[in-house]
């Protein structure tokens, strides 16, 4: 299930962002983190089951016109379970009514995979 992101969970999701590859400086990712918690064109979700969060997703709004998914973390320990996939769906879902949802290059390929697998 999506949850949206709050400060009580910014550990968790800390420790999530930082497997992704450009968010590995402790600096970068506290400065991402803040900008998810005072931007209101960034959005970030977190992936729960049962009691667990198990990944995180973000999206920043640009333009009233694009929700870009800009992360994508899953805990290593449940990759390869299609978590990734379902919350790229959630997010999708949420915002194609008033968005045009596409990704950052740097996880495009991924994206492109999810999507060409809801077809």
């Amino acid at each position: 299930m999506l949850i949206r992101y709050k400060k009580s969970l910014e550990k968790i999701a800390m420790g999530l962002l930082s497997f992704m590859p450009e968010e590995k400086d402790v600096k970068k990712l506290q400065n991402t983190i803040k900008e998810y918690e005072t931007n209101s064109d960034w959005h970030l979700f977190l992936w729960k089951e049962a009691d667990d969060v198990l990944g995180a997703i973000g999206v920043r709004l640009e333009e009233d016109i694009n929700a870009v998914i800009q992360h994508i973390s899953v805990n290593p320990s449940h990759r390869n379970q299609g978590i990734g996939k379902k919350m790229v769906n959630e997010v999708s879902k949420l915002y194609e009514e008033k968005y045009a949802v596409c990704a950052v290059d740097e996880i495009q390929q991924f994206y492109t995979k999810c999507d060409d697998d809801i077809e």
